[in-house]
C-alpha cells in the first residue's frame, strides 16, 4: 500500500510539472542591439531616400522606450510623435496607419484613448510570429515616407527570421597563380549569378562611360592610377545589354585620381568613367546587387 501510495504521489508530481510546462510559453525578447539595427536599417533608407530629416524611436514589446535617434533637421516634437508611434503598434499589435484610416472613416472616438498616436509610421517589428518591440518614425518628408522608414526598420529581421537554418553557399578558393592569370588578360574571377561577381580587371587605356542599372560596382585598385570620374551625365548613350547602358563619355561629374590602395563604391545607376589610365590598371571589382 505505502508503495502504491509512493508511486502515486510520483505520478502526480510529474503530472503537475507537465502542467506547469504548458502553461508556459517561450517568449522571445529584442534586445538593445537589436534595436539599434532597427535605428540602423531606418536611416539608411532615410539617407537612400533623400529624408530631409526624421526621429526613429523603438520600443519593447511593452512599449517601454529602448532607443531613440533624431536626424539633423527634425522638428523638436518629433521624438515624442515616433515614440509614440512605436508604442501604439505595440500595444495593438497592428500599424499605426490601420487606425489613422479608421479614424479618418468617422469613428473620431478613438482618439479619447490614453498613450494612443493614430498617426501614420508605426510599424510592430516581429521575430519568428511574435511581436517583439515597435518602431516608429516622425518627421521625415511625408507621413508615407514616415512608414517607409518604419517599415525598413522593422523588415531588418526579416530575411533572418524567414529562414534561419538556411545552409550556407560553398566556399570557393582562388591561388595566387589562377587570380594573376585572370589579371593578365582581364577576367570575371567568380560568378554568383544574380548576387554578386568577382572581377579581375585589367585596363590599358581610358574606357566608356558606363551605367548600371542594378549592379553596385566595389572598386578595390591593386596596382597602376587612372583618373575616374562618377556622377554628371552620358554623352550619346546607349542601352548594350540589360539594364547596362554605355556613353562615349560623360559631361560634368567628379573626377578622382585613383591609385594603389583605394577603394571607391558606385552605387547602382550611378554613370562613371574611367578617363585617364596608366597602363597596366590592375583592380578588383565587386558587383553587388
Amino acid at each position: 500500500m505505502k508503495r502504491f501510495a509512493k508511486t502515486l504521489t510520483l505520478v502526480f508530481v510529474v503530472a503537475l510539472a507537465s502542467r506547469a510546462r504548458a502553461q508556459v510559453v517561450d517568449k522571445k525578447t529584442l534586445t538593445l542591439d537589436g534595436a539599434l539595427r532597427v535605428i540602423g536599417a531606418a536611416k539608411a533608407e532615410a539617407k537612400r531616400l533623400n529624408a530631409p530629416g526624421g526621429v526613429i524611436a523603438v520600443v519593447d514589446d511593452g512599449g517601454n522606450l529602448m532607443a531613440v535617434e533624431r536626424l539633423d533637421g527634425t522638428f523638436a516634437a518629433g521624438a515624442h510623435i515616433s515614440i509614440g508611434k512605436a508604442r501604439t503598434a505595440v500595444m495593438f499589435k497592428k500599424p499605426t496607419k490601420f487606425f489613422e484610416d479608421v479614424i479618418k472613416n468617422g469613428r473620431t472616438a478613438m482618439v479619447s484613448l490614453e498613450d494612443f498616436t493614430p498617426l501614420q509610421g508605426g510599424i510592430p517589428i516581429m521575430w519568428e510570429g511574435q511581436i517583439v518591440g515597435g518602431v516608429g518614425v516622425s518627421g521625415a518628408a511625408s507621413a508615407q515616407q514616415d512608414e517607409e522608414l518604419a517599415m525598413a526598420g522593422a523588415n531588418v529581421f526579416k530575411s533572418m527570421s524567414a529562414n534561419p537554418e538556411m545552409p550556407a553557399g560553398p566556399v570557393t578558393y582562388f591561388d595566387k597563380d589562377k587570380v594573376a592569370a585572370a589579371f593578365a588578360k582581364g577576367a570575371v574571377l567568380f560568378d554568383g549569378s544574380d548576387k554578386y561577381m568577382v572581377h579581375t580587371s585589367r585596363r590599358e587605356g581610358p574606357g566608356m562611360g558606363e551605367v548600371h542599372v542594378k549592379d553596385a560596382d566595389i572598386i578595390y585598385v591593386l596596382d597602376g592610377a587612372a583618373t575616374f570620374v562618377t556622377g554628371g551625365t552620358l554623352v550619346e548613350p546607349k542601352t548594350v545589354a540589360t539594364d547596362e547602358i554605355r556613353g562615349k563619355e560623360i559631361a560634368g561629374g567628379e573626377a578622382r585620381q585613383l591609385t594603389r590602395g583605394d577603394v571607391i563604391i558606385v552605387p547602382a545607376g550611378t554613370p562613371h568613367w574611367f578617363k585617364q589610365v596608366t597602363a597596366p590598371f590592375l583592380y578588383y571589382v565587386v558587383k553587388a546587387r
